[in-house]
């Protein structure tokens, strides 16, 4: 595979590298015991899916309130004229 860009950095003071024209904004960064660095970019995204974790927390907010386990209403009219 050719190199679309080579050219040579350094550290900074705090032991930083800065990527000239980097396309993405994160890398997943791999070092190897050789010296060699690889840099894949990564983009974040929003899941496609809900979490098992956040699922079983809506499950048991939705167990608990009917069980009626739920706080005082909140007068949201009342909050916003004290603001």
């Amino acid at each position: 595979m050719e190199a679309a860009k080579e050219y040579n950095v350094h550290l900074d003071s705090k032991k930083r590298v800065t990527l000239r024209g980097a396309l993405y904004q994160y890398y997943n960064v791999k070092e190897y015991e050789n010296g060699c660095i690889m840099l894949e970019p990564r983009e974040l995204t929003v899941p496609d899916t809900i979490s098992a974790r956040t699922l079983k927390d809506m499950d048991k907010a939705v167990s608990n309130y009917k069980q009626g386990y739920v706080s005082d209403p909140i007068d949201l009219i009342r909050k916003s004229q004290t603001s």
